[in-house]
């Protein structure tokens, strides 16, 4: 009998799998590499490093907690060398994506000659929805088990290729992608182009994401700060965000609402909105990474779905 591991893309669906009895030990991966400064060499020192500097500023995370949560669980990663066989369990969403590259991109240089197999949630189910892991059935996650796919040494090197395109300087190596459909990743070409369009647009200064807050106020008015969180975590397409993230990208937008709680936008929130202005110069961090590329030395143009350097 072939020994298995299996690697998640969170906790909750690591208790799912834990009911469900499946052999073998169970990793977590516990990051969001979506977001912050990334680094190509995944389990460096160098790695953790920028990782929990980002993590600690933007959220608050404590050395204690990062140490407890992510490096012990890394540690028990490094520590399962025996395995024939490692599961990887990830979503079609741009938050579990980049975290799935990572992994493989670790596993390439740490685990040569293990055999990686991916079951990998989104549209298999045929009824026009893409679904996360956890909201499958046990049926479901059996049926998704059953149906995993080798990933052969192309497909290993091309996830390692497309990390190490997104870890570096330029977002514009990334667009230029167009091999897509000859690797088993059916749901990596629409994730990074959500990546993409997560640089500000050249209309306004804001993302998609931002400009889709701004939209969801003003169309919807929602009667609470509540209220809108729902709206923007239920319709939010492929980035799998949490409420962490929208919190955050809220934070930062806060000058342009006249109240949030109920969540109305004031005059240059509007303008914005509506293209008259740009927020570009105010919002502008001179830190803020997506990967390897700093976000604000970076436009979208929504019109022609191109990225231009400033």
């Amino acid at each position: 009998m072939s020994s298995q591991l299996h690697i998640t893309n969170g906790d909750n669906f690591t208790q799912r799998l834990q009911e469900l009895k499946l052999k073998g030990d169970i990793i977590t991966w516990r990051e969001m590499l979506c977001e912050g400064k990334t680094e190509t060499n995944v389990g460096s020192e160098a790695f953790w490093k920028t990782r929990f500097e980002f993590l600690h500023k933007n959220y608050n995370v404590s050395k204690s907690w990062f140490i407890e949560k992510t490096l012990k669980e890394y540690r028990s990663l490094c520590n399962h060398k025996q395995q024939d066989e490692i599961i990887l369990w990830f979503e079609y969403d741009l938050f579990c994506q980049i975290n799935m590259l990572a992994v493989i991109s670790w596993l390439k240089t740490h685990r040569r000659h293990a055999r990686i197999t991916l079951a990998c949630s989104g549209d298999q189910e045929s009824d026009g929805k893409y679904h996360g892991l956890s909201e499958l059935s046990e049926e479901q996650i059996h049926k998704l088990f059953d149906k995993r796919v080798e990933l052969s040494q192309d497909d290993i090197e091309y996830a390692d290729y497309v990390w190490q395109l997104y870890c570096s300087d330029n977002p514009i190596r990334l667009e230029n992608l167009t091999d897509f459909e000859n690797y088993k990743f059916d749901y990596l070409e629409n994730s990074i182009l959500v990546h993409l369009k997560r640089f500000p647009t050249i209309s306004n200064g804001l993302n998609e994401l931002e400009n889709r807050v701004l939209q969801v106020v003003a169309e919807e008015k929602p009667k609470s700060k509540k209220a809108l969180m729902k709206s923007l975590l239920t319709n939010q397409g492929w980035y799998g965000f949490g409420d962490s993230q929208y919190e955050r990208i809220l934070s930062s937008l806060k000058p342009l609402f006249s109240s949030i709680s109920p969540a109305r936008l004031n005059k240059t929130g509007k303008d914005i909105l509506d293209r008259k202005t740009s927020y570009y110069s105010m919002i502008r961090d001179s830190d803020a990474y997506l990967g390897g590329a700093l976000k604000y030395n970076f436009l979208y143009n929504s019109d022609s779905g191109r990225i231009l350097k400033l």
